[in-house]
């Protein structure tokens, strides 16, 4: 079953329904769309409301039963004119086409209907079920998509192959929106953004900061575990850097704007002529720098720099989306100068680390993309077309190899060499790339980037990029999701609430949290006014994972009651099991319940 010529074919038919119910209307575009399809319509005096929708698409379902061929002819531009006589966007769009060269036009007949289309589309309308789509929503389009233009209107519709797809969808959509983590960010206090400071700019509330510390601390342990010696570099730089490391001339329009620097001359107190610096938008030109510091032999090889770096990237004001595209961001990222005979070794490391961070996170359904050149934008990748070609065959051996599942992405790899992409589904089913791995050849000719082989002559190193887990907004922002802001304990805003069952209990409460807190657990008492079922519940919509009750039997006996959030099963068990259990818990990262994310 071709999904997109069901939706394209569906995108007709809403089409002949609305023309059904307002014969006097105006075509513009209907296609098809990742999850189903539009179509735009100047209705003129007419009014549509949302109301309509259900009768046309009831007159869509009808036509769909009609078993309506879809037959494509291809017609001059006299035939085409004539056929869309009377629909002035049609004969507009005709006229523009024959101007730039078209002396063949594809139209498609399904009965009493043709549209000025290039298709695909089913070839019977028996084709597609009648259950398998749902119109939603009626939008305002400008025409050809210029404010210059008209506005029309869009109808939405969305469209699965079968019913239970369409159904599933439905559902994932319904979770998507209430965990969306823009949602959630503000309902959780993890982070805001201001006009005063800036579109993109990210200000780190306390419950936020304590995820990202958390993240950045276990992330540092396990580099340190695996190898890694830690940098640190400046925010910003000579210009120079980046015309001596390429991303001047490559990157320089998600670069923000140099600042000019001036120089005084102390002996004469003459302002020097201006230098150029920039905020940085990546680390690697830095560590490339730490590493050419001194000369390096064999034996320091592999050596593994990494670094959380803060980077600045001038992205498009329309671009900017929550924690997912930002203009500051901190990046978890490393370095790996190597011997050419130690890729295969390392390479494989960096996936076995790879996989204990998403076993961490109880992270599923990834996959590798292996991103390559591609034939459009050649311009884009820079250096010797065969350096290339030995790049994109050492990551698919290595790939191979390590008995790797993984697909090709041509155009994706960065201007400087093809990389390994680990993509995610959201909620949504939509890929995003939360870690990476980049061959980079270019860096050793461009740093002068050389180690002392076993016979004393100098040789070129071989430079790995990585980043396992993205950059700090953009992992929190699919964690955030895939948990549905439900954390687990070990990076949790606040980690246990206690609640005291009367003012009796306080006491207890309160030298239970000092024990806690004694031992790094954040941990808060409810010692408000409010009724013990509201207590409950506040701590319930906060998503704190561990809700402890202390009432007269638990203050008498030296337990707690424990209630995990999401389960309905409580237990008591003594205050010191408590606490040895929770700091195992904690030490040893555990995800104690499924994230939303791997269930759906």
């Amino acid at each position: 079953m071709d999904l997109e010529k069901i939706r394209h074919s569906l995108a007709h038919i809403l089409a002949q329904a609305v023309i059904d119910k307002f014969p006097q209307v105006k075509l513009g575009f209907g296609p098809a769309t990742s999850t189903g399809f539009f179509y735009d319509f100047d209705f003129g005096d007419a009014t549509i409301t949302e109301k309509d929708l259900k009768d046309i698409q009831n007159k869509m379902k009808k036509l769909i039963s009609a078993s309506q061929d879809f037959i494509q002819r291809d017609v001059s531009f006299e035939e085409a004119s004539s056929l869309m006589k009377g629909q002035d966007y049609k004969l507009e769009h005709l006229t523009k086409l024959k101007n730039e060269g078209e002396n063949k036009f594809s139209i498609y007949t399904n009965t009493t209907f043709t549209d000025l289309c290039a298709g695909p589309h089913v070839t019977n309308s028996k084709e597609i079920p009648t259950d398998c789509f749902k119109l939603e929503k009626l939008a305002g389009a400008y025409w050809l998509g210029s404010e210059k233009n008209k506005m029309l209107t869009r109808i939405y519709g969305i469209a699965f192959s079968s019913k239970e797809e369409l159904a599933s969808f439905i559902q994932r959509r319904e979770l998507a929106e209430k965990f969306d983590h823009k949602k959630l960010g503000k309902e959780l206090d993890l982070y805001h953004q201001d006009d005063l400071v800036g579109k993109g700019l990210i200000l780190w509330h306390p419950n936020g900061t304590v995820i990202r510390d958390e993240i950045e601390k276990y992330v540092k342990e396990t580099e340190f575990r695996y190898g890694y010696k830690r940098v640190a570099t400046p925010h910003i730089t000579k210009g120079d850097l980046f015309k001596k490391s390429g991303h001047l001339a490559a990157y320089k329009d998600s670069m923000f704007p140099p600042m000019i620097m001036h120089d005084h001359d102390h002996t004469d107190g003459e302002e020097s002529h201006g230098e150029e610096y920039y905020l940085k938008p990546m680390n690697c030109p830095f560590h490339h720098l730490i590493y050419a510091s001194r000369k390096r032999s064999y034996r320091e090889l592999p050596l593994r720099l990494a670094e959380y770096g803060t980077v600045y990237r001038n992205e498009q004001s329309g671009e900017l989306s929550g924690l997912i595209r930002v203009r500051c961001m901190c990046m978890n990222d490393a370095h790996l100068y190597l011997r050419y005979d130690q890729f295969e070794e390392e390479f494989k490391k960096m996936l076995q680390m790879y996989i204990e961070f998403y076993d961490t996170f109880k992270l599923k359904g990834y996959r590798p993309r292996l991103s390559i050149r591609g034939e459009d934008n050649k311009e884009k990748f820079i250096g010797d077309p065969s350096i290339w070609d030995k790049s994109e065959a050492l990551l698919a051996k290595a790939l191979d190899e390590a008995g790797v599942d993984y697909y090709v992405g041509k155009g994706e790899a960065a201007f400087y060499g093809p990389k390994v992409d680990i993509q995610f589904k959201n909620l949504m089913g939509r890929e995003e790339t939360v870690s990476t791995i980049q061959v980079d050849y270019l860096a050793a000719e461009k740093f002068n980037l050389t180690y002392t082989d076993e016979s004393g002559e100098e040789q070129p190193v071989l430079v790995l990029h990585r980043a396992p887990l993205s950059t700090h907004e953009r992992f929190i922002s699919f964690i955030t999701e895939y948990y549905g802001g439900a954390f687990p304990t070990w990076c949790a805003p606040t980690q246990v609430c206690i609640v005291p069952v009367n003012t009796d209990c306080l006491e207890y409460a309160q030298e239970l949290k000092n024990t806690l807190t004694a031992g790094y657990v954040r941990v808060t008492v409810d010692d408000t006014d409010n009724s013990f079922n509201k207590k409950i519940r506040t701590a319930t919509v906060s998503k704190i994972p561990i809700t402890l009750i202390v009432g007269n039997n638990e203050v008498s006996s030296g337990t707690v009651t424990v209630r995990r959030y999401g389960v309905e099963a409580q237990a008591t068990v003594t205050k010191e099991q408590f606490i040895a259990d929770l700091q195992k818990e904690i030490s040893d990262r555990i995800c104690t319940k499924e994230p939303m994310g791997s269930i759906i």
